[in-house]
């Protein structure tokens, strides 16, 4: 799109020894969920997503007219994996600061303490948010007092924090997890200070009277196809909505077969379906520079 530097604000990536042996390393890490979602296969046996290197991901990127990506944790349900992950994703952004920022992976069950000293790492190593978190999926309640230190910390440091949703109306599959909309609309409201990005469009929660909460569009082709644009003004303002791919998932399973996963078709169709030239600025790139303090 002449004059957008496009931002992806919902990438994935693992360090090599993840993406030698997915499978394996997610047994010996003791990470049974993430293994469900992310080594699966689908009916005709291809996989759901790809194991891209560093250079891959900036390969891709090109490709779509993509001038930067956020590069976002897991929910991961160990504290060890958290930490490694970060410090991965800290060097791929010294390495590339040009081209990729980070969020920072916490596990609040690990308790407080450990939880807010990993925070102030990850902060001090450049990641400039938290997430992708899930409390439904990493074993905590929305009011569990290590959590409300982890925000009460983002808050202060003024880190955005990136959460799963799931929409309650879609059909279960394989590391499917239950994520109840009332909890992301108390926890807007009871911490107010922390802005909230609720991944895959909020799972269909409304926004518009949540001022801290934006909502990203990742997955958007396999959850909804092309009638999620339809939400746009209606559900969320446009002004609050992040461009997501959650690369390196194949968003395209029936047409796409490439270790891009249809990146640049996303693209094409969040051009396509965003009506004004304003409104596509601001969606694929404004509102993250905003949010994000890139000017």
């Amino acid at each position: 799109m002449a004059g957008v530097s496009i931002i992806d604000a919902h990438v994935h990536l693992y360090p090599p020894e993840v993406n030698a042996d997915p499978a394996g390393w997610a047994a010996t890490h003791a990470e049974p969920r993430w293994a469900a979602l992310c080594t699966r296969r689908r009916r005709d046996g291809r996989p759901v997503q790809g194991f891209p290197s560093v250079d891959g991901l900036l390969r891709e990127l090109d490709a779509a007219g993509i001038a930067r990506a956020v590069l976002l944790g897991w929910y991961w349900e160990n504290e060890l994996t958290c930490a490694e992950q970060n410090r991965f994703y800290a060097a791929c952004v010294r390495a590339h600061p040009d081209r990729l920022a980070a969020f920072a992976s916490v596990q609040p069950t690990a308790g407080g303490a450990a939880a807010l000293q990993e925070v102030w790492r990850a902060h001090g190593e450049g990641l400039i948010g938290l997430g992708e978190l899930s409390p439904h999926a990493q074993g905590f309640a929305v009011d569990t007092p290590a959590w409300v230190e982890v925000l009460e910390l983002a808050a202060e440091l003024q880190l955005p924090v990136n959460l799963h949703v799931t929409d309650p109306a879609s059909r279960p599959f394989p590391g499917w997890v239950g994520t109840p909309l009332e909890d992301f609309s108390r926890l807007a409201r009871e911490h107010p200070g922390v802005t909230f990005i609720l991944a895959h469009w909020g799972g269909g929660l409304p926004v518009a009277d949540l001022p801290n909460v934006y909502v990203d569009t990742a997955a958007s082709p396999l959850l909804y196809g092309e009638a999620a644009w339809e939400r746009l003004g209606r559900e969320v303002p446009v002004g609050r909505v992040l461009f997501g791919s959650d690369f390196p998932l194949v968003l395209y399973p029936r047409t796409e077969n490439k270790a891009d996963g249809g990146l640049k078709t996303f693209v094409a169709e969040a051009m396509r379906n965003v009506p004004t030239v304003a409104a596509r600025a601001a969606l694929l790139s404004g509102n993250a520079r905003r949010l994000f303090g890139w000017g």
